[in-house]
């Protein structure tokens, strides 16, 4: 039993420095759709990368398509490690909101409009190189955002969050209570164990105190 407790014990405390050391994981995720008048809006764009392809050569070309037509303006783009802020409609008003291994290539809308509705299209293409042979691909993903002029309420999203803080409370409480339980056994363990030693000890001195009498006949 003490045994186990102890290695029960080392496996939290290993996980706890796992966790601790470990880095950012790349999750691809679709982009948020609602956007409120006048606040700031991020339109997501994230195309995870393998190990290998971190250092890739990226290039990144934002446009824009109103609802009411069919032709696109390109509004944004970053390349050879730079952001370029386009002339037009949206000049000014956006910010580059990308990781810096460029596996996160948002950008952020300022001072929502209503004229700012319609679909956003962020086009990547990756270059690699390996030696003498130069591949590159192109991914394409499209955002259509409606601008409200209040922030509704997603019940989902808000259970999700609430959800979210009591697993981490349960888990962290749960934590705490199997290392104080571990450390009790094992303190007691030692106690124990301390305890028969010593009374081991002592049976020889207490013989040599009161030796046996001598049988006579």
């Amino acid at each position: 039993m003490i045994t186990l407790c102890r290695v029960h014990l080392e496996t939290l405390l290993f996980l706890v420095f796992i966790v601790q050391l470990s880095g950012p994981v790349c999750v691809d995720v679709p982009s948020a759709t609602e956007a409120v008048l006048g606040k700031s809006m991020k339109l997501t764009c994230i195309s995870c990368m393998k190990r290998e392809e971190v250092k890739a050569k990226t290039r990144v070309i934002w446009y824009y398509m109103a609802a009411a037509t069919e032709s696109k303006t390109e509004i944004y783009k970053y390349e050879n490690s730079t952001p370029v802020d386009l002339d037009g409609p949206f000049k000014g008003r956006l910010a580059w909101n990308g990781s810096q291994d460029l596996q996160d290539m948002s950008i952020v809308i300022l001072n929502v409009t209503f004229n700012d509705s319609g679909l956003y299209e962020c086009h990547v293409r990756r270059e690699f190189e390996f030696g003498f042979f130069t591949p590159s691909f192109t991914i394409m993903k499209n955002i259509s955002l409606h601008v409200n002029e209040k922030a509704s309420k997603d019940p989902t999203a808000i259970y999700s969050e609430i959800m979210m803080y009591v697993l981490l409370v349960f888990l962290t409480f749960w934590l705490l209570v199997e290392m104080v339980y571990c450390y009790r056994k094992i303190s007691k363990s030692d106690e124990q164990a301390q305890d028969t030693a010593t009374n081991y000890l002592a049976i020889p001195s207490e013989q040599k105190d009161n030796p046996a009498a001598p049988v006579t006949e």
